[in-house]
């Protein structure tokens, strides 16, 4: 706990609004304890491969798996797979995606700034042509708000993690971008979280958000802009490991690309012929001396990027590992020892190329390991923003109320992503760089740099007010208190027993398990200091007897919030 107090001793110098740049190198506190090198001892963490996992599957083991592959693990998520075996947990996972379409944003921004295009209060602007700065601004923000909604409704279904990990690897960054365009970008990756990475691919390189993010809209045979094409190549495909392709190839590969452009009116990209390069492009060694000829006519730019990205997904190897090593990061652990890569990556590589580049086999094989499940690889990794906030808002059932307007129901969730999210370091779809967050490839900090003095002590300050009678702030003078009552009424197997209250609520919120000394302390909250579980059984018993009576409800909703006040205060709560 020495370096949570060192952290938290130093709440009062960072505030949640704070716009000073943080650099994570020069603050001593992380540097103290974060780790200098790679650890040395996780060669021997697991031995565990691609062998389907047959062992019983524990609430631990559904608890695992349900927080990796959502934000948070809900009581009734956890009832609906408690029955089944992992590979079944698994198969559920995987096949709800695309289930359900999530409906568009929509103009909540009416009583702050006149919509241009007379689009309603409460109806969807989605289809309009980009207006002026203010409108679209409104738009983005209605957009994270969507997003946010849909993670907080999501059903049982790995697809809006893999939502995120294609944002995060696959990145526009939303702020910098146009309201549609977002839109349109989040809609790719909703459709092809669970499908085939070389059509994604090829797909995201004449996305119209993409287009403009890296220039490949200004990209012409007058100036051939490269960023793109090395992106591509270092980034999204073959990655920087062991790489051997040249700058030649990213030149070529910019030459391959010119002449897409976007248009704001139809929010589309197209083809101008007459600004695509018109000679034979010529590639390196690296890809066989592969040359991509330039063919005439309005299909020329489809048909040469089909060319390029065919060159590309030929090195099958360089581009199924590069993958596989970004979803292990993202899912399971951030360092991929030697043993890890051959076994692991390269048996997941070889089932990304057996099966034709389609992502859920991969998944598939990954999630139903021995690897996945060992308990070496549980309560390991350091919870994102998003999954700290979302996902202990899905974990507790948080429901907005239906009395909010359309403009406050947006208002909370975009305070999740501007004002909870964003200041602990990871604002949705806006990493710092093209690469993404540091925290899936800065060597060796990986996952701790989600933690440091500037994001812990407001991790900790807002969950002490998301806990206590404050609630989430969503607007000067509306605050959404938590229903701690509702919740341990309908998420909890048998309210009235505070053993049970207390490890139910450990096993959903916190990382790993907790001591019976440690359940002890939290359970004399709700026994007000006493030492007979009667205490707390009588005073449950009252407020369900007289749900109306004020007193006996004060009473069980008072000792609830000062347990949980204290509990979401461990440093357990950052673990997933």
């Amino acid at each position: 706990m020495g370096r949570e107090k060192e952290l938290l001793d130093r709440n009062n110098e960072t505030t949640l609004g704070s716009s000073k740049k943080f650099d994570l190198l020069q603050d001593e506190i992380f540097m103290k304890y974060a780790n200098k090198s790679l650890p040395l001892q996780n060669k021997k963490k697991t031995r565990a491969g691609l062998s389907p996992y047959t062992g019983a599957f524990t609430k631990k083991h559904a608890l695992h798996l349900l927080k990796r592959t959502m934000f948070g693990a809900k009581a009734s998520d956890l009832n609906t797979i408690s029955n089944l075996t992992a590979s079944q947990a698994v198969d559920m996972l995987l096949s709800n995606a695309n289930l359900v379409t999530p409906a568009p944003p929509v103009n909540y921004y009416q009583n702050i700034y006149n919509d241009p295009q007379s689009i309603a209060y409460g109806a969807t602007w989605d289809g309009q042509s980009y207006t002026d700065g203010t409108t679209d601004y409104y738009r983005k923000q209605s957009v994270r708000a969507w997003w946010m909604n849909n993670i907080l409704t999501q059903n049982i279904s790995i697809q809006e993690k893999m939502i995120l990990f294609l944002s995060n690897f696959y990145p526009i960054e939303l702020n910098s971008g146009l309201s549609q365009l977002n839109y349109d970008y989040l809609t790719l990756l909703r459709t092809y979280s669970m499908g085939n990475l070389k059509d994604f691919v090829r797909d995201l390189t004449i996305n119209p958000a993409i287009l403009r993010y890296l220039n490949g809209q200004y990209n012409t045979k007058y100036a051939p802009d490269e960023n793109y094409a090395r992106e591509l190549q270092e980034l999204f495909t073959i990655g920087k490991l062991g790489q051997v392709y040249t700058e030649y190839d990213v030149i070529a590969a910019a030459k391959v690309l010119t002449g897409w452009r976007v248009n704001l009116t139809t929010n589309q990209s197209y083809y101008d012929e007459s600004r695509h390069d018109t000679t034979n492009k010529v590639f390196s060694l690296f890809y066989g001396f592969n040359t991509i000829q330039y063919t005439p006519g309005p299909n020329g730019g489809m048909t040469a990027l089909n060319d390029l990205i065919d060159m590309i997904f030929l090195k099958q190897q360089e581009v199924a590992k590069h993958f596989c090593r970004n979803l292990y990061r993202f899912f399971v652990y951030y360092d991929i020892t030697s043993s890890v890569e051959s076994t692991i990556i390269n048996g997941l590589a070889t089932t990304l190329i057996n099966n034709n580049w389609e992502i859920k086999p991969v998944l598939e094989i990954l999630l139903k390991s021995d690897h996945f499940f060992d308990n070496a690889m549980m309560d390991c990794l350091i919870k994102t923003p998003m999954d700290y906030y979302l996902g202990t808002l899905r974990t507790i059932d948080f429901q907005v109320p239906s009395t909010y307007s359309v403009e406050d129901w947006h208002r909370l969730h975009i305070n999740l992503s501007d004002n909870f999210c964003n200041p602990a370091g990871m604002r949705p779809g806006d990493p710092p760089n093209v690469s993404g967050w540091q925290a899936y490839y800065q060597v060796p900090f990986y996952h701790q740099s989600w933690i440091n003095s500037d994001t812990l002590p407001k991790r900790v300050k807002n969950m002490d007010n998301w806990t206590g009678t404050y609630g989430m702030w969503v607007r000067s003078g509306l605050n959404q208190p938590f229903d701690w009552l509702s919740f341990v009424k309908n998420n909890i197997s048998n309210p009235g027993d505070p053993d049970i209250v207390v490890q139910e609520c450990v096993d959903l919120l916190l990382g790993v398990g907790l001591s019976q000394t440690s359940r002890d302390h939290y359970k004399s909250h709700l026994l007000s200091g006493q030492t007979s579980n009667f205490y707390w059984t009588v005073a449950w018993n009252d407020y369900i007897n007289f749900p109306s009576n004020s007193t006996y409800q004060g009473v069980v909703a008072t000792r609830l919030r000062n347990m949980f006040k204290d509990m979401m205060r461990l440093a357990e709560t950052h673990l997933s």
